[in-house]
């Protein structure tokens, strides 16, 4: 009975464990500081990347509470957020640790959107995401 009681503890600490390293710091956030939502811009756009609340490292550095950014252009992000996110023309990785990019985009209206990976380009669970602002690329 002892070892059954002492059994139940370890897997009840290891799942709050293992259920605290998944999750951000309470109050993480990631957003666009730049271009604002609605905001009319020539190309190239530098977009100017806002994180709350945890720190930054580059891809393939592990440290608590940090991550580096993904830029989402007209698209959402992938349906599987346990695998790493794919680097296309449509989701670029800044796996240095930069915190603005400058992007060439066609006239026409663009969203754009903020996803924060790990060391792996893996999300966290749950994924810290921005909001989507939609831009007017004007020429």
């Amino acid at each position: 009975m002892r070892a059954i009681a002492i059994a139940a503890v370890l897997l009840a600490a290891s799942l709050a464990v293992a259920d605290e390293a998944s999750h951000w710091p309470s109050g993480a956030e990631v957003y666009i500081i730049s271009p604002k939502n609605g905001a009319s811009v020539k190309s190239p756009v530098t977009v100017q990347f806002g994180l709350k609340g945890l720190g930054i490292a580059p891809a393939g550095v592990k440290f608590d509470n940090t991550g580096h950014h993904h830029l989402l252009i007209d698209t959402a992000p992938p349906a599987d957020l346990n695998a790493p996110l794919p680097s296309t023309d449509k989701i670029k990785h800044y796996g240095k640790g930069q915190t603005e990019a400058t992007i060439e985009l066609p006239p026409g209206k663009h969203t754009l959107q903020l996803i924060i990976g790990d060391e792996n380009h893996i999300p966290h669970s749950p994924a810290l995401i921005s909001k989507k602002i939609t831009i007017n690329v004007t020429g």
